[in-house]
């Protein structure tokens, strides 16, 4: 198997759920084998970026002969971008168990929705609700 170097174009991205609870915008993100002191969250305009590394443990010694590898290890890297408006006091963040939950107070409450026409080529007008 052959190692490549991973850079923070190619940094691994981790798996993430976001949804509203009640008028909160949740996000979780699962970084299992993360340590809290390897992560960094920050918040700059408008985007929430959760950074970090995952450390190779005891199974990834020299003398260890992989069949199969499927967790990634090194930098990872995940920007997400909160609703207008969102400023740094309405975010929280609490990591458990290897899962980073993340709540944006008030950030679920969503403005009207509105409706986007969709062009098909073939022909005629389809519309699409977003939402």
């Amino acid at each position: 198997m052959q190692d490549r170097q991973r850079t923070h174009a190619s940094a691994w991205v981790p798996a993430t759920d976001i949804y509203v609870r009640g008028e909160d915008l949740v996000i979780n993100v699962e970084l299992a084998g993360v340590s809290p002191e390897d992560v960094n969250l920050s918040f700059a305009n408008g985007d929430l970026t959760i950074s970090g590394n995952r450390r190779p443990g005891l199974d990834t010694e020299s003398d260890s002969s992989f069949y199969v590898r499927e967790r990634f290890y090194g930098e990872f890297r995940r920007a997400i971008r909160l609703p207008d408006g969102t400023e740094p006091s309405q975010i929280a963040a609490v990591f458990d168990n290897g899962l980073v939950e993340i709540t944006v107070r008030g950030g679920g409450s969503h403005p009207g929705t509105s409706r986007i026409e969709l062009q098909q080529r073939s022909g005629g007008a389809t519309t699409r609700s977003l939402g």
